[in-house]
């Protein structure tokens, strides 16, 4: 039987993340805590660059962060977002979660305390998978 997610202490972590992002081009400040199955928790901040598509967003801080240090299994992850309502995170962070998740329980918060819960499925229907990746 899994632990059960301490929602508040994830929040917290992406909420302190989020105050380190680096966004001076958007003022869209992201925060991420991502919570491995070992029961580490990463966090992440959004990382802005004048050339956008070298942006790295928070999820993807957060889970790279999360595999460097050897983790490949996650539970759940909360991002922080100044939006009202809370938003959910980009296309690319949901293809990248779904390398490592088939599904996952997210929180989409907010300094406000507005809170959604929702899943990976219901945010990103049809990921693309590769039929020859072998996990390790």
């Amino acid at each position: 039987m899994a632990a059960r997610i301490d929602w508040e202490r994830l929040t917290g972590v992406a909420l302190d993340a989020r105050k380190r992002a680096y966004a001076p081009y958007s003022r869209f400040k992201v925060g991420a805590a991502l919570l491995a199955d070992s029961g580490e928790i990463y966090g992440g901040c959004n990382v802005e660059n004048a050339s956008y598509g070298l942006c790295l967003c928070a999820e993807r801080n957060a889970l790279t962060t999360a595999v460097a240090a050897g983790q490949t299994r996650f539970r759940a992850v909360v991002v922080a977002t100044g939006a009202s309502p809370a938003s959910p995170p980009c296309g690319m962070c949901l293809q990248v979660l779904s390398e490592f998740c088939v599904d996952i329980d997210i929180l989409l918060v907010n300094p406000r305390g507005e809170q959604q819960r929702t899943k990976l499925s219901r945010l990103f229907k049809n990921p693309f998978r590769w039929k020859g990746a072998k996990p390790d």
